[in-house]
C-alpha cells in the first residue's frame, strides 16, 4: 500500500523557465539509468523478494524514495517550461533566441504533454520496462542496482555541469547525494551477501559440475601483454577457491563444426558441404 504526500522530498524550483534544459532533464528521469527505472526495478525486487526480510524492506524503502525523485523530476522539468513558444512558430522563430528555444526543445512537450513531463528519455523515446532487471537473486540484482545508481549519478553530474540555474543546480545537488548514498548501500549489502555466501551467482550451484579446469584462467586475445599483468590475471581468485592464470593466445578446445545441408525447401542458394562431400540439391544436374 502506498501513501501520497502532497509535500515534495526535496524542493524542485528553477530560477527561470529552459525548455532545452527540461528536454535534457528527460534522461535521469525516463532514460535507462533514470529514476523511473530504479523505481521500478527495487520495487520489483522487493515485491518478488523471497529471502532475508531485511532486504526485502530495503528495497521497498528505497523503490519508494525513488517514486518521490520522479515526482520532483517531473515537477522541475513542468516548470522549466513555463512560457515555452508554443503559439505561433514562425513568428516566434523570427526572434532568435526564440528560435534557438524553438530548435532545441522536444516538441512533444507542446505537442503530447501539454508542457509537462513523459516517461521518456531526452529523445523522447518512450520508457521501456527492458530497463529494469529483477532475477530473484539478491547478489547478481545488487550488482545490477549499484550499476545502475553509478550510471544515474554520473548523468546527473554532467546535468548539473550543464546549467547555471542555481535552483536546478540545488534539486541536482540533492539527488546526486542521494546517488552518493545509494551506491554506498548497495555496495554494502553486496559486501554482506558475499561474505555470507560467495561472489560467485549463484553459489548453489555444485562447483563439482563445472569445468574447474577452465574456471579461473584469463583468456588473452589481444596482441599485448598489458593484460595479463592484471589482478584477474594472477593470484588467489576472488571467491578464494582458486588461482588465476592467463593462457596467451588460448587454442580451440572444440572441433571444426560440420552441418549437414538444408532441407530442398529452405531454399538455400549456396552449395553445402558436409564430411567433406560436396552436396547440391537434387535438382542440379
Amino acid at each position: 500500500m502506498f501513501f501520497h504526500v502532497k509535500e515534495l522530498q526535496y524542493e524542485a524550483i528553477p530560477e527561470r523557465p529552459d525548455p532545452v534544459y527540461a528536454k535534457w532533464l528527460q534522461e535521469i528521469l525516463g532514460g535507462q539509468f533514470g529514476e523511473i527505472s530504479v523505481a521500478l526495478q527495487y520495487l520489483f525486487q522487493g515485491w518478488n523478494g523471497r529471502a532475508d526480510v531485511k532486504y526485502r524492506d530495503m528495497l521497498m524503502a528505497t523503490g519508494t524514495e525513488e517514486l518521490a525523485h520522479i515526482e520532483m523530476l517531473a515537477t522541475m522539468i513542468a516548470r522549466l517550461l513555463d512560457g515555452a513558444p508554443v503559439g505561433d512558430q514562425e513568428t516566434a522563430a523570427q526572434h532568435p533566441v526564440i528560435g534557438a528555444v524553438l530548435g532545441g526543445m522536444n516538441p512533444q512537450h507542446a505537442i503530447v504533454s501539454g508542457l509537462g513531463a513523459m516517461p521518456a528519455d531526452s529523445e523522447g523515446n518512450p520508457w521501456t520496462a527492458s530497463y529494469i532487471n529483477a532475477s530473484g537473486n539478491l547478489l547478481a540484482d545488487f550488482r545490477f542496482n549499484l550499476t545502475m545508481e553509478s550510471n544515474g549519478r554520473l548523468q546527473a553530474v554532467r546535468l548539473y555541469e550543464a546549467t547555471n540555474d542555481r535552483g536546478v543546480k540545488d534539486m541536482l545537488s540533492w539527488l546526486i547525494a542521494r546517488d552518493t548514498m545509494h551506491q554506498n548501500q548497495w555496495l554494502a549489502a553486496i559486501c554482506e551477501l558475499e561474505e555470507r555466501e560467495n561472489v560467485v551467482v549463484p553459489s548453489t550451484f555444485p562447483r563439482s559440475l563445472e569445468k574447474h579446469e577452465v574456471a579461473y584462467t584469463f583468456y588473452d586475445f589481444t596482441n599485448g601483454e598489458a593484460a595479463c599483468d592484471g589482478r584477474w590475471a594472477h593470484g588467489r581468485s576472488m571467491d578464494g577457491l582458486g588461482e588465476f592464470t592467463c593462457v596467451k593466445n588460448p587454442p580451440a578446445y572444440g572441433q571444426v563444426p560440420n552441418l549437414p545441408p538444408a532441407p530442398p525447401y529452405i531454399h538455400d542458394t549456396m552449395p553445402m558441404y558436409f564430411d567433406g562431400q560436396h552436396h547440391m540439391p537434387p535438382h542440379w544436374g
